[in-house]
C-alpha cells in the first residue's frame, strides 16, 4: 500500500512556474523591499529627530 498524497513531494500541477516565480520576484524586488527599506532609513531618522528634540543636537555644549 503506497500513498503518495502525504509524502510531502508537491505534484506537478502544484509546481511553480517560471512565469510565476518570475512575477514573485518582480513583486519582492521592486515593490516589497524599496518599501521595506525606506520604512527602515525613514524610521532611523524619525528617531535620530525625535532624540535630537528631547536631548538637543549633537556637539559640544556651549
Amino acid at each position: 500500500m503506497t500513498e503518495t498524497a502525504g509524502s510531502g513531494v508537491p505534484e506537478a500541477d502544484d509546481r511553480p512556474t517560471r512565469r510565476s516565480e518570475i512575477a514573485a520576484f518582480l513583486v519582492l524586488a521592486v515593490l516589497i523591499w524599496p518599501i521595506i527599506a525606506v520604512g527602515i532609513v525613514g524610521g532611523y531618522g524619525f528617531l535620530v529627530w525625535m532624540s535630537q528634540v528631547v536631548l538637543g543636537p549633537p556637539g559640544p555644549p556651549h
